[in-house]
This record gives structure tokens, sequence and C-alpha cells, in this order.
């Protein structure tokens, strides 16, 4: 593993058991995972497509620590968070936005109970928001907010890898770009490394420099974002494109 990479993933598989009759008798795998390598460099976003089932969601588990290897290994330098597809379901809605951040904050071992407070503000500052949201709860924001509010609590904890795992897709358009305009603003604010999973080539244009496209477990095509999409050498990744909607900026 290279000084400059932050992630070194090797002939990672992840399969589960098919079981079958009264004593649950293994008859197969599915295959999720199936031997996928690669590195995420410092400083980069690596753009993760696929169609659900392609393996790319089981990728950001096993990196986040969420799902077990069935073989091969990955190297992380630093810590890792995710922000997750569905805000509202990933916050604690007992929690208030202020309860969510120092819980975070004094998880991580970096602050005092002191100083917790004040990381709160600041990190909601950072993704956009005031310090009049510290003492509200989950329900009382739009879905943007939340998923604002997901990526402050990501940042709470130090990290310098974010997973965002189908992060906007299921926000509104308009919603979506600002988001993504945040997540590449933090992104040169913080030096921060983005593993970003999709099933959207329109969306990942926007923001990834590479693209990784994942296809029943397999890496299908690998690339700097506008060679892939300019000379798709797959026909899945063609394939993939065409489904993309016409509408707006065309993908180049």
């Amino acid at each position: 593993m290279k000084d400059e990479d932050i992630l070194d993933v090797r002939d990672l598989k992840v399969w589960f058991p098919v079981r079958k009759g009264v004593f649950a008798r293994t008859v197969g795998y599915v295959k999720a995972v199936d031997g996928v390598s690669f590195v995420l460099h410092r400083g980069e976003t690596l753009g993760v497509v696929g169609e659900s089932g392609s393996g790319k969601s089981t990728i950001a588990r096993v990196i986040t620590g969420l799902q077990k290897p069935t073989g091969g290994s990955f190297e992380l330098r630093g810590r890792v968070a995710m922000v997750f597809q569905d805000p509202l379901g990933s916050l604690n809605p007992r929690l208030t936005v202020r309860m969510t951040l120092r819980e975070v904050v004094l998880l991580s071992g970096r602050l005092s109970d002191r100083q917790a407070d004040d990381e709160a503000s600041r990190l909601l500052k950072l993704v956009g928001m005031d310090d009049s949201a510290l003492d509200k709860y989950p329900h009382e924001f739009s879905g943007g907010q939340r998923q604002r509010v997901c990526i402050a609590r990501a940042l709470a904890s130090g990290s310098e890898l974010l997973v965002c795992d189908e992060a906007v897709s299921a926000l509104d358009l308009s919603i979506r770009a600002h988001v993504l305009d945040l997540l590449a603003d933090l992104k040169r604010q913080l030096g921060l490394t983005l593993l970003f999973i999709t099933h959207d080539l329109g969306v990942v244009q926007h923001i990834a420099d590479r693209i990784l496209v994942m296809n029943r477990g397999k890496i299908e095509e690998e690339g700097p974002c506008g060679q892939v999409l300019k000379a798709p050498r797959s026909e899945y990744t063609r394939y993939l494109m065409s489904s993309v909607p016409k509408i707006g900026k065309p993908l180049t």
C-alpha cells in the first residue's frame, strides 16, 4: 500500500449461503462480491456504480465494518464513516442534533465534554446549518436538511474517508444537486476522500474522479470519470448510460 493510498482492497469476497431443507443444508452461495480489488487514493472521489444486486453496497458495508468478508482483505488508513441512503431512518428520532453530534464526538475521543458543544456548532456550520438546528429532532427537518445532519455526524468522528451509500438517491432532484455540491466543497475544504456508491451515472459524473462499474459482484470496468463516460469499453456500462434520463446536462 502506497503512502498516497487510503484504502487498498484485494480479492474481496462476500458470499451468502443458500440453505434448503429441514436441516438447512447449504446448497450453494449468492456471490454478492466475488474477487474485487481496487485502490482508493487519498483526496479523491471514487464512484462505485451498478444496479441493485451488483455488490456495490456490500463493499461499503465491509469497509465500514458492518459486514464480514468471506475472503480477501482490505487495508484502511485512518477513520471511516458512512452516510446512508435514508437520513430519517439512520438518525435516532429521540435524539436532538446536539445530542447526536455530541455522542459521536465523545465516542471518537477527540475532544472533551466541554468542547463537544462547540464542535457540534462548528460541524453544523460546515454543512450549511446554524445553531438554531441544534435542539431540534430529525422529524423537524426536510430530507435535505436531515442528510446534512448525517454528513455532520460522519465528520464528527474525525473520519478522513466518507462512504456515501446512495446518499442522494432519496432526495428531490433540486436538493440532490445542493448535497452533491456540499460534499464536493467539504472534500476540498477538509481534504476528505469519498467512496461514492450509486446506481446513477448521471449523479456520479458530477462528483467522481474515477469510476468503478460493478456487475453481479465483479468489476466490469474502471477508469477516470471522463474516460469511462466518453468511451465506455463495457457493454454493461453503455447499458447503464442509456438508462440515464436525458434531462439537463448530458453525460460527457
